[in-house]
C-alpha cells in the first residue's frame, strides 16, 4: 500500500482562497485606496531612484548601481503580491489558481531572497569602501560590482526553488481557504492533508541559515564599518563616513526586524492577524521607505532627483553631468 504523503492529492485542489481582510465592504474599499496609493507611490519612488541613477553620470559608481538594482528589485517586489491583493479587495471569491499560488510563492520569496543578497552586497561595498578605500577603486570595479549584481539575482532566484518544490509536492484535498492575503508557507502548510513535519522542519532551517548568514555577514561588515570610522580623527569626516551608511542600515533593521519574526520559524504559531500585519509591513510599507531613506539621508541621491525634476519639468533630453 502506498504512503499517503507519496500520493500526491494536489490536484484534487485546483485552487485556493485567500481569506484577505475579511470586512465590511467600506473598509476594503478604504483599504484598497489605501493600498493603491502605497502601490503607486512605490512604484514611483523607486523608478525615481532607477531613473536618477541612470541619468547622473556622478552615480554611475558601484554603490549606486547596486542601489538602482535594488530599487528595480523592490518594485517587482512590492508587484508579486499588491495587484493581486488588491483585485482580491474588490472580489467576492478572492481565489487564486493551484499554480498561480506556487508561482506567487516562488517570485515574492525569490525576490525576498534576492535582497538579502543585495543588502549584503552593499554592506561589503561600504566596507571596501570605508575600511579599505585605497584598494577599493581596483577591487570593486564597475564590472566586478555588474558581476555582484548577477550573481545575487541567480542566487537569489535559485535558493528558493527547493522550499516551494517541497510543499508544492504536499498532499492538498481540501480545505483551500488560506487565511492571509498572499500564498504564505506557513498556512499553506496547515491544508496539507497529512502532517507536514520534515517540510516544517527544513523550510525553518533554510530560511534560519539563510536570514541569519546574511544577517551576521552584514553586521560584521558595519562592525568593522564602525570601527573604522571611530579612528577617524575630525567629526566631520566622521559624519560623513556614517551619513553614506546610514540610509542602508535604517534599511537593512526594517527589512530583517520584520522577515525574522516571521520566517525563522513560520509555523510557530503566530495568529493570524499578526501574521498579515508582519507580512504587510515588509511586502508593503518597506519597499515605500526604502527610496524615501536613501533620497532624504543621502546628499549625492537628493541633488541627482532634483536635476531629475529638472529634466522632467523643461524637458531636457540629454543626460546631464554634475
Amino acid at each position: 500500500m502506498k504512503n499517503p504523503v507519496e500520493n500526491n492529492h494536489s490536484d484534487s485542489v485546483s485552487e485556493f482562497i485567500l481569506l484577505g481582510f475579511p470586512c465590511p465592504w467600506e473598509i476594503q474599499i478604504l483599504l484598497f485606496s489605501f493600498f493603491f496609493v502605497i502601490y503607486v507611490l512605490t512604484l514611483t519612488g523607486n523608478l525615481c531612484i532607477i531613473s536618477a541613477v541612470w541619468w547622473d553620470e556622478y552615480l554611475h559608481t558601484p554603490m549606486y548601481i547596486l542601489l538602482a538594482n535594488f530599487s528595480f528589485l523592490e518594485i517587482w517586489y512590492v508587484t508579486s503580491t499588491v495587484p493581486n491583493m488588491l483585485a482580491n479587495l474588490l472580489s467576492e471569491t478572492s481565489t487564486i489558481s493551484f499554480y498561480g499560488c506556487f508561482l506567487q510563492f516562488y517570485f515574492f520569496f525569490s525576490m525576498g531572497t534576492t535582497e538579502t543578497f543585495f543588502l549584503s552586497a552593499m554592506a561589503f561595498d561600504r566596507y571596501l569602501a570605508i575600511c579599505r578605500p585605497l584598494h577599493y577603486s581596483t577591487v570593486m570595479t564597475v564590472q566586478r560590482c555588474i558581476r555582484i549584481g548577477a550573481g545575487c539575482w541567480v542566487c537569489g532566484f535559485s535558493c528558493f526553488l527547493l522550499p516551494v518544490y517541497l510543499i508544492s509536492q504536499l498532499p492538498f484535498c481540501g480545505p483551500n481557504t488560506i487565511d492571509h492575503f498572499l500564498c504564505d508557507p506557513g498556512p499553506l502548510m496547515k491544508l496539507s492533508c497529512v502532517p507536514a513535519t520534515a517540510t516544517e522542519v527544513i523550510c525553518a532551517v533554510f530560511n534560519s541559515v539563510l536570514i541569519f548568514s546574511t544577517f551576521l555577514f552584514i553586521t560584521s561588515s558595519y562592525t568593522l564599518v564602525i570601527r573604522a570610522v571611530l579612528r577617524v580623527p575630525s567629526a566631520e569626516g566622521r559624519h560623513k563616513a556614517f551619513s553614506t551608511c546610514g540610509s542602508h542600515l535604517a534599511v537593512v533593521s526594517l527589512f530583517y526586524g520584520s522577515i525574522m519574526v516571521m520566517y525563522v520559524s513560520p509555523t510557530a504559531g503566530n495568529p493570524a492577524g499578526i501574521q498579515k500585519i508582519v507580512t504587510l509591513f515588509y511586502s508593503v510599507m518597506t519597499p515605500l521607505f526604502n527610496p524615501l531613506i536613501y533620497s532624504l539621508r543621502n546628499k549625492e541621491m537628493k541633488m541627482a532627483l532634483r536635476k531629475l525634476f529638472r529634466i522632467m519639468r523643461f524637458g531636457q533630453k540629454q543626460p546631464f553631468k554634475n
